[in-house]
């Protein structure tokens, strides 16, 4: 094969619409526009989301909510999920994301929740630990440091 063989599959690019050019190619006299109204005219038709001059569903429906955009937003993980760690081992964001227990997409890094029980000594890394995550991790030997 060369650079210069290389051509569309077949049935992937078609010919453009000749428009205008007699009653034989099937597009002649309209040109594929039917006779009169909205939609023969030059620039005509609707914008999007248009309903007829009915007011849209858009402002039908009432705004609700509200986007904070200064929320600090953690990655959530609970002691009980750190008992897969051997005793001794410092467990950082990185090393959860390694294992695909968190994914370090929120813009807040990990906080740690207390919600089971920690059987393993470990020193624990993270940006935030509820007050009985901490108690939990100091609990079973282990120290709970956190980082920025």
């Amino acid at each position: 094969m060369r650079i210069h063989t290389i051509q569309p599959a077949i049935g992937a690019t078609t010919s453009e619409k000749r428009l205008g050019r007699g009653t034989g190619s099937g597009l002649g006299k309209t040109s594929g526009k039917g006779h009169k109204g909205q939609w023969a005219r030059s620039g005509g038709g609707v914008r999007p989301g248009f309903e007829g001059g009915q007011t849209p569903l858009a402002r039908r429906l009432p705004k609700r909510g509200f986007n904070n955009k200064f929320a600090v937003n953690y990655d959530v993980i609970n002691v009980d999920a750190l008992n897969v760690f051997e005793d001794g081992v410092v467990v950082t964001p990185e090393l959860l994301a390694d294992l695909k227990m968190v994914n370090l997409k929120n813009n807040g890094g990990v906080k740690v929740l207390g919600n089971g029980t920690l059987t393993k000594k470990l020193t624990v890394k993270a940006s935030k630990f509820s007050a009985s995550a901490k108690a939990a991790i100091e609990a079973a030997g282990g120290v709970a440091e956190v980082i920025e």
